[in-house]
């Protein structure tokens, strides 16, 4: 998980929030996120340094895999040129028009095919799911 997953999640949330992300600045936050990962991972599990910094080797390579990744990501972007604001509409939040972010079809379906009533539901079985089993 902490290898791919948490440096993925990261890029992606910046890239859909923040407009002035670049496409450069996503890859190499992935790439660099998921090697620093690696890394840690490494050094906490194979090397023996006994320090805290290396003391949580599945919560550390998370952390270090979203971190990396975020601040490489914001600082590639500050010296890459960014994409204009009209091909980014339905991607970034930011740039789509709040009539973009609806769909007046939708409104006509039933509730299991509707969107909001369906994360309801999801959100609510991942709670039932977290207490039952945690």
């Amino acid at each position: 998980f902490g290898f791919f997953n948490a440096p993925l999640f990261a890029t992606f949330i910046l890239g859909m929030f923040w407009k002035r992300m670049t496409p450069t600045a996503g890859w190499v936050g992935l790439v660099m996120g998921t090697l620093s990962a690696i890394v840690y991972w490494y050094i906490s599990t194979f090397t023996g340094v006994e320090s805290a910094v290396f003391n949580l080797p599945g919560q550390g390579t998370a952390f270090v895999a979203a971190s990396v990744p975020s601040v490489l990501s914001i600082v590639v972007s500050l010296v890459t040129t960014p994409k204009p604001d009209h091909e980014l509409v339905g991607f970034v939040k930011s740039v789509t028009p709040k009539e973009n972010l609806t769909d007046a079809n939708e409104a006509a379906l039933p509730w299991y095919q509707r969107t909001v009533p369906l994360g309801i539901l999801c959100l609510t079985m991942d709670i039932v799911l977290n207490i039952v089993f945690a």
